[in-house]
């Protein structure tokens, strides 16, 4: 039987752009109520508001920075109070996260590689740690960990980001084992070439080489992805997803993308 989502409590990282606000709106969709935590409020306010014309009964969203332990404890504790005390969360997303730069190790910067470890390993060690207490006792949860082809397969000027995506991999793995029994279900969902603000902020603002990126291709849509969430998450109880590797049909590996000609 399918895991209903309706009135089920959803709470999503990095909620305010890309993967996590296509989710909000997609769960919303489903009548699921949500807590968005991002940094930009002003772009979460703006999902939130996205998240009840698509449907949601209930929307909260609030200042979230995964690479501060105490602030990741405020939103948890934030959280706890919106859904009234005693209610348990049933989906986690960790999906705040993200790249900088394309150095080689020998040109790469410590303040890139630490925003990515901060952000992309422990800060899904930060939040899922605060949030486990919402999700026990309660079969059928899921925790979803928004991964990346990185994790699986290494390229040039990325070791700092791959690294961090493996992690996110051996984490999700690892929680498997740690809550077994428990009727948490835990997952990763891994996309290749996507075509959200990834680029953009990889690359610090420089529009014109993000756009490179992706031109001549049909990449991955955030919406794709938010799609794939629900359907994880809407599985029935006593099945998980383990992990879920996911790459447009024009990326047939890290290095080999068909490109159409660009007129």
């Amino acid at each position: 039987m399918r895991f209903i989502l309706a009135n089920k409590w959803i709470l999503i990282t990095g909620a305010s752009s890309g993967f996590g606000a296509a989710a909000a709106r997609a769960f919303a969709a489903e009548g699921a109520k949500l807590l968005l935590g991002a940094r930009r409020m002003d772009r979460l306010e703006k999902v939130a508001n996205d998240a009840k014309s698509a449907g949601s009964p209930e929307v909260h969203f609030h200042k979230l920075d995964v690479s501060k332990t105490a602030n990741v404890n405020s939103f948890v504790n934030w959280a706890r109070r919106k859904m009234g005390g005693g209610t348990a969360l049933d989906v986690l997303i960790n999906n705040a996260g993200g790249a900088l730069g394309l150095d080689t190790v020998a040109q790469g910067k410590d303040e890139d590689w630490e925003t990515m470890l901060q952000t992309n390993v422990l800060g899904v060690l930060r939040v899922t740690r605060a949030a486990l207490p919402l999700m026990m006792n309660n079969p059928g949860g899921s925790i979803l960990n928004i991964g990346s082809y990185a994790g699986h397969c290494a390229y040039e000027g990325a070791a700092a980001y791959c690294a961090a995506k493996a992690g996110e991999l051996q984490i999700t793995r690892t929680l498997r084992l740690e809550l077994n029994g428990t009727g948490l279900r835990v997952s990763s969902i891994d996309p290749g070439l996507a075509e959200t603000e990834f680029a953009f902020v990889r690359f610090k603002g420089d529009a014109v080489r993000a756009k490179k990126i992706y031109e001549g291709v049909n990449p991955i849509q955030a919406e794709d992805v938010a799609d794939i969430l629900v359907w994880v998450a809407s599985r029935p109880a006593h099945l998980n997803i383990d992990e879920m590797l996911i790459k447009p049909l024009d990326q047939a590996s890290m290095h080999k993308i068909f490109r159409r000609a660009v007129k």
